[in-house]
C-alpha cells in the first residue's frame, strides 16, 4: 500500500465531502432537524474524527484493492462503485424503510458517499507504487 496515496485520499475525501455538504447545506438543513441546529462552522473535534473516519475508508480501499490485485483506475472506479452499492447505498436505503429519513436526505448522502468512495478507491488503486 502507497502511504502518500492514501494520505492524499484523505485529504481529497474530506475537501470532496465538504464542498458536496456546503453545496447541499440548504437542502439537508430543510430535511433534518439536526442538520439545521448544526448549520456553523463545525468543532475541531466533530473535523478531527470525520478525518478519522476517512482515513479508515482509505485504508480500507487500499487493502482491497491490494488483495484484489487491482492496478489500474478503472479497477478503482469498479472498486468504488461496487463498495458503494455495498455498503452505503444499502444501509442508507434501509433507513428510510425502516426509520422514515427522507430519501432526498438519504440520496444527499449517497452522493457524498459515491463521490467519497469511487475518488478514494482511483487514488489508491491506480497509486500504488
Amino acid at each position: 500500500m502507497n502511504y502518500l496515496a492514501i494520505a492524499v485520499a484523505v485529504v481529497a475525501a474530506f475537501v470532496l465531502s465538504t464542498v458536496w455538504y456546503v453545496i447541499f447545506g440548504r437542502q439537508r438543513a430543510e430535511l433534518s432537524a439536526a442538520a439545521a441546529a448544526d448549520a456553523s462552522r463545525p468543532p475541531p473535534w466533530k473535523v478531527l474524527v470525520e478525518l478519522v473516519r476517512s482515513l479508515a475508508v482509505a485504508l480500507v480501499l487500499a487493502a482491497l484493492a491490494s488483495r484484489s490485485g487491482a492496478t489500474a483506475w478503472t479497477d478503482g472506479l469498479w472498486l468504488g462503485l461496487v463498495t458503494w452499492v455495498g455498503f452505503p447505498v444499502v444501509l442508507l436505503s434501509g433507513s428510510v424503510i425502516w426509520e422514515n429519513v427522507p430519501w432526498k436526505l438519504a440520496a444527499i448522502h449517497a452522493g457524498d458517499w459515491l463521490l467519497k468512495l469511487v475518488v478514494v478507491a482511483v487514488l489508491v488503486t491506480a497509486w500504488r507504487s
